[in-house]
């Protein structure tokens, strides 16, 4: 069992591989937090939890002077709210029919079930080999209930956490703030570990102190974004990749969100996450209830390398779904930056034939190939071919690439419109816009409403008569810009707070639907890059677009920061043409491909313009990546030399076989210097008993390798990288 209740004790605790959680119930009905960290065999650990006297510390009494509610200004609690004595940052506020706010939440029961549980319309973690705890707690006063779900996934020490909130009075009640986890520290000696960014820029790794106040990382734009991702580690002062304790946490929502950290004046840290409270306000009808999105989160007491493998495998193998969360993807080739808006059909097909000589798998026809889309001013919402430029209907393009021997997949941005558009002419109210005001435009277009059944299904519709009129094998769904002008026709004033989250759960609707009806189809989320590279999307499709960024060593910050949370087959990662497009930096074709091997792998360019060498080292590239796919893709790991690290001239990475039979280390140089030495990086992961061979060539002992380490090949000129095999000699 990896939930005990302990009756005596009054405590529920959650054990998983390495890891404790504890939480118990006080003489007051308060649900305690009393311990999450290292493993520990049966004891109760709510000793930790102390009265504070002070007599201007909160509390409530009866008539008599007895206290009946807790002081708990600074106890740890599972679950925190809003108007009730605690000022620190609270999860939950409700606004009640008489206009009063906040919750004293008292325990109510609690029920253990096999199995990890599902949430309805909203994207979660699985595995039947799980086990759900359900707590559930009432308001001394209203009959508001709050049932706490606890998913466990005990091989990966990862524990999950969601919120329902449930209207059991006999009015409705607003719904102010419903984050999904709070979790409470009696001690503040922490760091924050977050992943910021902009467009080309994403998820580049920042540490900082949580000190006296409050640290939030957040999203205002309707989509997780570019700027801030949904995830974080709260680790402890001395935490590195392989010391020191570390809490990593996920949020499985595409939508605005909140973390927040803050620590008191009793050091006690507190960290909270959730849907974003900015213009959120869900009305509850009386028997009604509102369901959070779940947060993931995964302790390692051996820095951040074991929590983000914990992340990495429970991601790979629990949240993705469909034919394709395990299965070899094809290696693609995407026109967008070989073409942009300039093809026709005859120059994809040629493309087609190059790319299927060089071992590609799949041609991707980006934006360009509908309605009146020669640009980004006009098209979108009109998804219908584009017969006259591609010179033939879409079937029979599809039959010409799959005639040259590759797949035949397609791009779609099905959540936008522009004005100049037959949908937006014939139905102008599908976008949001605020009614008074012109539309605030950002790439020359409008959002569609989401929200709205009606909106979803002409969409849908539309997409499936393309899908159906073709043999297409991979959809790319982007998403280009973020919601302003929020504003639902179709809803009345009161809920106007409740569109940013029903936009959300109305595009998991659409996604479910789409996704169910062509399971063999692969799909690849996109937002102007990495704007939407979260865990939400990751349920519906298994890889992002990490950044439009193509840059192999702008690649190396966005690619070093997006590992700590998701693994190495969620990121798309493509061989671009030198000079890049974004930076104009000239860089090695080796390089370029080195840095893609380890995201999904494919072409971002026109191959028709590669010269015969260029295609040479392509072709031995794609064998090479297909060669080590299984190895890359579901390998272990390991951050050896961070992009950051200004005292070397290498970022080295390494992936290491489950059974420490292999491992692949790759080290590009980022920046030159003259008169270099060697450097020596240690490897991890190996088996130190054992012998490898490294390129075929020299044998070391994996004690060797680990504790010595290995000599990276010193490289003239920029940018030079190096890939080693490294192979047990049985």
């Amino acid at each position: 069992m990896a939930i005990i209740f302990n009756e005596q004790n009054k405590t529920y605790t959650i054990q998983t591989k390495n890891t404790t959680y504890q939480m118990a119930i006080n003489p007051f009905g308060v649900l305690l937090h009393t311990y999450y960290g290292r493993k520990i065999e049966n004891d109760n650990l709510a000793y930790t939890v102390y009265d504070d006297m002070s007599p201007f510390t909160p509390k409530t009494e009866d008539i008599k002077g007895d206290e009946v509610w807790a002081r708990i200004d600074h106890i740890p609690q599972e679950i925190s709210c809003f108007g009730c004595g605690d000022y620190r940052e609270s999860s939950v506020n409700v606004r009640h029919a008489d206009g009063t706010m906040g919750l004293q939440p008292i325990f109510v029961s609690a029920e253990i079930k096999n199995g990890k549980y599902s949430l309805e319309g909203l994207p979660a973690f699985y595995g039947d080999e799980g086990e759900t705890l359900i707590v559930t707690l009432k308001d001394r006063v209203y009959d508001v209930y709050l049932h706490l779900y606890y998913g466990v996934l005990p091989e990966y020490d990862l524990i999950t956490r969601a919120l329902v909130i449930e209207n059991k009075t006999s009015s409705k009640i607003h719904v102010e703030k419903a984050l999904s986890l709070n979790l409470d520290f009696n001690y503040g000696d922490f760091d924050l570990v977050s992943f910021e960014g902009r467009w080309a820029q994403e998820r580049r790794f920042q540490r900082t102190p949580v000190a006296h106040g409050k640290n939030q990382i957040f999203s205002t734009r309707g989509a997780s974004g570019h700027i801030m991702n949904p995830s974080c580690i709260l680790c402890s002062k001395d935490a590195t990749e392989t010391n020191g304790d570390a809490y990593a946490l996920a949020f499985v929502y595409s939508g605005s969100f909140l973390i927040s950290a803050s620590r008191n004046f009793n050091d006690n840290t507190r960290l909270v996450m959730g849907i974003n409270p900015e213009n959120f306000n869900f009305v509850l009808e009386s028997d009604e209830s509102f369901q959070t999105p779940e947060v993931a989160m995964t302790f390692s007491y051996n820095g951040f390398e074991p929590a983000s493998q914990n992340l990495h495998k429970a991601i790979r193998n629990n949240l993705c779904r469909g034919k394709y969360k395990n299965a070899r993807r094809p290696v693609l080739i995407n026109n967008w930056e070989g073409t942009y808006f300039d093809f026709n059909g005859d120059k994809l097909v040629s493309m087609a034939k190059d790319a299927s000589e060089l071992g590609v798998e799949l041609f991707v026809m980006d934006d360009g190939w509908f309605g009146k889309r020669d640009d980004d001013y006009s098209g979108l919402g009109d998804w219908v071919v584009n017969e006259r430029k591609l010179g033939c209907t879409l079937s029979e393009l599809a039959s010409k690439i799959n005639e040259a021997g590759l797949k035949f997949g397609i791009w779609f941005e099905p959540e936008a419109i522009n004005e100049d558009s037959d949908l937006y002419r014939a139905h102008p109210d599908y976008a949001f816009k605020m009614p008074n005001r012109q539309p605030t435009l950002a790439r020359h277009q409008l959002i569609l409403d989401m929200s709205r059944k009606e909106v979803r299904d002409n969409i849908y519709n539309q997409l499936c008569k393309i899908l159906d009129s073709a043999n297409i094998s991979y959809v790319k769904w982007d998403f280009n810009r973020n919601i302003t002008d929020l504003y639902s026709c179709e809803v009345p004033a009161e809920k106007q707070g409740e569109i940013y989250h029903r936009y959300v759960l109305g595009l998991y609707d659409l996604l479910e639907r789409i996704t169910s009806r062509y399971p063999d189809i692969l799909f690849e989320s996109c937002s102007g890059g990495g704007g939407r590279f979260d865990c939400g999307m990751h349920y519906y499709m298994p890889q992002a677009w990490t950044s439009d960024d193509t840059d192999p060593i702008e690649r190396l910050k966005i690619q070093h920061g997006t590992s700590f949370i998701y693994p190495v087959s969620t990121m798309g990662a493509h061989v671009s043409a030198s000079p890049n497009h974004q930076t104009n930096r000239k860089t090695p074709l080796k390089t370029r491909g080195n840095v893609a091997y380890f995201g999904t792998y494919g072409l971002e360019l026109d191959v028709n313009k590669m010269t015969d060498e260029e295609k040479a080292e392509i072709k031995r590239q794609v064998a090479e990546f297909k060669q080590h796919y299984e190895l890359i893709q579901r390998g272990e790991y390991y951050r050896l030399r961070s992009p950051y690290e200004f005292d070397s001239l290498y970022c080295v990475w390494q992936v290491v076989a489950s059974d420490k039979s292999e491992a692949l280390v790759c080290a590009v140089k980022y920046r030159t210097e003259a008169n270099t030495h060697p450097e020596f990086v240690r490897l991890r992961g190996l088996d130190e008993n054992k012998y490898y061979k490294v390129n075929g060539g020299k044998i070391y002992q994996g004690a060797t390798l680990m504790y010595n380490g290995l000599m990276l090949e010193q490289s003239w000129g920029d940018y030079e990288s190096q890939l080693y095999y490294i192979e047990e000699v049985k």
